[in-house]
This record gives C-alpha cells, structure tokens and sequence, in this order.
C-alpha cells in the first residue's frame, strides 16, 4: 500500500538580495513550527537559492554583443537579456518572435536558459544558481550539521510541458535520494516487461512541491514533502543521473532529423495573429 504523502509549505521572506539561506531556512521553519525528519525531502525554489548566491545580475550592465543584437533583432527580445542567454545557455536551439530562445541549460530545456525576471525589482534578472547540483548537496551537508537530520533537496523550477498550457514543477537539481527509479525489466499489471520507463522521482515531487509554493506572490520558497518513500542516499547525485543528452530527447530529434516534410509550421503564430488582428 502506498504511503500517504504529506506537502508541507514554509513561508519564508521575500529576498532581493544575497542572505545566509541555511539560517534563513532555520528561521522559516521555527516561525512556521514545523520541523525536519529524517527521510523528509525539501524543496527549495532554485530562484530563492540563486538570490543567496548573488546570482543577481542588472540588465544595464550587460554589454550585448553583435550575437546578442542579431537575435534580439529576429527574435523580438531586448539585446541584454539575448546577451545572457548567450552567456548562461549550454546550448541554444532557436526562438520564437515574442522575446524567448529556447535553450539547454543544467539538464533542461528551458526558455531563455531559466533566467528570471518576475518577483524581483524592475533593470534586474536573476540567473540561475550556477552549479546547481552543488548548491543541492551543499545544502543537505549544512542542514545536516544544524539539525542532524538526513534529508533529501529538491531546487525546484518551473517549466513549459511541450503543447500545453502553463508551468509545472521540475527538478533543477537533487541531493540526499536517488532522482529516478528505473522500471525497465518488471512486469506491468498483465506481466508485459517495462521496456523504456524510467520514473522521474526528483521532478515528480518538484510538482507536488510546486502545488503549495505558487509562483506569484506567496512568499512560499520552501515546502517540506514528507512520506514520499524516496530511497536515501549520500551518494553524490549529478546532472547526468537525471539528463539524457539533449541531442537524444524526443523533442528534439522529431523536430530536427525527424521532422516529416509537412510537419514544420510555415509561419510563426505572432505572424498569424498579427495577420488576424488587422482584419478585425
């Protein structure tokens, strides 16, 4: 019987700038009179952990080069922030006219390589923690010297699921438990082997985690997921336990070497709306 699982949240205060995030988490939980257990696995917003980080950049001290300028121009999108993405993308595949490149970035496919401008004042972004894998484990170690409790850490993100609408939940990174269970080999409800699942736990809990932090105005960073049944270790967990290389995605590949000839759009939709409203 599967166990009961419980999504705590702990709200935490705003941050604009850099702040000992450890004792900043201590402080959440104590006015919050929650606690951690072993086995419990916590969720922190990757964006409050990069504002720990001083990952805080001011968009007019970006100095956008001819690359940046080229994309900004066919790509409808300010010049710094196309000079960011070019700086922080492990690898970019393209854009679209509203402003946004698709990128690579820690292990996801992400717009505008995760880099955020939304709850944090007006001329600045914040970039994505820069190691994040390490900020994940580095975390576990200091909650496990204050508290003496072994837990598992989440840096949650949002992202864009290919063809629907709106965000949900993904693991940036992940430490304290192992971010995937493989079921390829066992046997489904009619004894048929499991040929290609793997299940991502990590981002599965990312989900559940995000259910309770928003992504608006909570001031919700952290949520403590407890009963989850992940199995714990203090192995050293790495972006390549969670990410298949990028030129192995499904996506990719169907949209590139597969696409069918007439499968490609022939005109960009801000190029069909706009074509709309002018006949309104």
């Amino acid at each position: 019987m599967p166990n009961t699982l419980n999504v705590i949240p702990v709200r935490a205060p705003i941050q604009q700038t850099p702040f000992p995030l450890v004792d900043t988490i201590a402080d959440a939980l104590a006015e919050t009179g929650q606690s951690l257990q072993d086995g419990d696995v916590l969720a922190v917003s990757s964006k409050y952990v990069a504002i720990a980080e001083n990952r805080i950049v001011t968009l007019a001290d970006v100095l956008p080069g001819d690359q940046a300028h080229a994309l900004a121009e066919r790509y409808n999108m300010d010049a710094y922030m196309a000079q960011l993405v070019i700086d922080e993308a492990d690898h970019i595949f393209g854009g679209i006219p509203m402003g946004y490149l698709l990128t690579w970035r820690s292990g996801i496919i992400a717009p505008n390589a995760g880099i955020d401008r939304s709850n944090i004042p007006n001329g600045l972004a914040v970039l994505l923690p820069e190691h994040p894998y390490d900020s994940a484990h580095d975390l576990r170690d200091a909650l496990y010297e204050r508290f003496g409790v072994k837990v598992g850490i989440i840096l949650t993100d949002s992202w864009l699921v290919p063809g629907r609408w709106g965000t949900t939940g993904v693991a940036l990174a992940a430490a304290g438990f192992s971010p995937t269970q493989d079921e390829r080999g066992k046997e489904d409800l009619f004894g048929n082997p499991m040929a290609v699942t793997v299940r991502g736990i990590a981002d599965s809990l990312s989900i559940c985690a995000q259910t309770v932090m928003g992504e608006r105005d909570e001031a919700t960073p952290l949520a403590i997921i407890r009963g989850a049944d992940v199995q714990m270790t203090d192995a050293r967990i790495t972006q390549d336990d969670v990410s298949i290389p990028w030129e192995m995605c499904i996506y990719v590949e169907s949209l590139t070497l597969g696409l069918l000839p007439d499968g490609a759009p022939r005109e960009s939709l801000t190029a069909k709306l706009s074509k709309r409203d002018k006949t309104v």
